[in-house]
C-alpha cells in the first residue's frame, strides 16, 4: 500500500459534493472527464487523502471502456462492459460525479435487472501493450465468438452449445418464439423441432445449464 507523503494525511471516507453519498477505498467511482460530451470515467478508489490545505485527493485505478483500449470495440464487447487496467492516477476528489458497481462477469449475467449504476469486468487490461488477462476466454456459435452478456442466444438440445439466431438462421422474435432448438450438427430430417423442453436465454444466465465451453 501506498504510504501517505508528508503533509498528507488518510481519509476513510469522502462525501460527493452536492449528495450523501460516501466513498470509501475499494469503491468505484463516476468520474467527471474534461471533455463533458464523453461519459464518465469509471475508476476504483485505492486511497483518499487530504492535504494541508484540506484538499482532498483520491488514487484511482481506471477501468477502461473496450473503444479506449488498442484493440477497440469489438462484437462481443457489451455496453456496459469495463476492463480494469493497470493505469493508476491521482485525482481531486471533486471530480467525482457519482458512485457504480463493477460486478464479475458471473454476477452481471444474473441480474434481474440492469441499472445505469451497473457495470461488469471480465478482463484485466495492461494500458501500454494492450495486453489482456485472462487470454483465453469460452468462446460460443458457429462464429466462435465470446459471450455478449447483451445478445440474446439460443441452446442447442443435443450438443449444448449456444448460437446467435442470425448465425443460424433466426430471426430475434422467431427465437423468443421457441420451446425446442436442434442445430444442424445435431438434427436429423426425421426429427428437426420435436418439442422437448424449454432454453435459457443466455449462457450463464441460468446456474442449471451449463453450456459447453470452448478455448480461443
Amino acid at each position: 500500500m501506498a504510504k501517505t507523503r508528508p503533509g498528507r494525511k488518510d481519509l476513510d471516507s469522502y462525501t460527493i459534493r452536492g449528495t450523501n453519498k460516501v466513498v470509501r477505498a475499494g469503491d468505484c467511482v463516476l468520474m467527471r472527464p474534461s471533455d463533458t460530451s464523453k461519459p464518465p470515467y469509471v475508476a476504483r478508489v485505492e486511497k483518499i487523502e487530504q492535504d494541508n490545505r484540506n484538499n482532498v485527493k483520491v488514487r484511482v485505478r481506471w477501468y477502461y471502456r473496450p473503444e479506449e483500449s488498442i484493440g477497440g470495440r469489438r462484437q462481443f464487447h457489451g455496453a456496459k462492459e469495463l476492463f480494469l487496467s493497470d493505469h493508476y492516477d491521482v485525482q481531486s476528489a471533486h471530480t467525482i460525479e457519482g458512485k457504480c458497481v463493477v460486478h464479475s462477469f458471473k454476477n452481471y449475467t444474473k441480474l434481474e435487472n440492469v441499472g445505469a449504476e451497473d457495470y461488469y469486468c471480465r478482463f484485466e487490461y495492461k494500458a501500454a501493450t494492450g495486453a489482456f488477462t485472462p487470454d483465453r476466454v469460452a468462446v460460443y456459435c458457429k462464429c466462435e465468438m465470446p459471450y455478449n452478456p447483451d445478445d440474446l442466444m439460443v441452446q442447442c438440445e443435443g450438443c449444448k452449445d449456444w448460437y446467435h439466431p442470425a448465425c443460424v438462421g433466426m430471426t430475434i422474435e422467431e427465437a423468443k418464439k421457441l420451446d425446442h432448438f436442434v442445430c444442424s450438427e445435431c438434427s436429423s430430417d426425421d426429427d428437426m423441432k420435436k418439442p422437448q423442453a424449454t432454453f435459457s436465454a443466455s449462457p450463464g444466465a441460468d446456474g442449471k445449464v451449463e453450456p459447453k465451453r470452448r478455448k480461443r
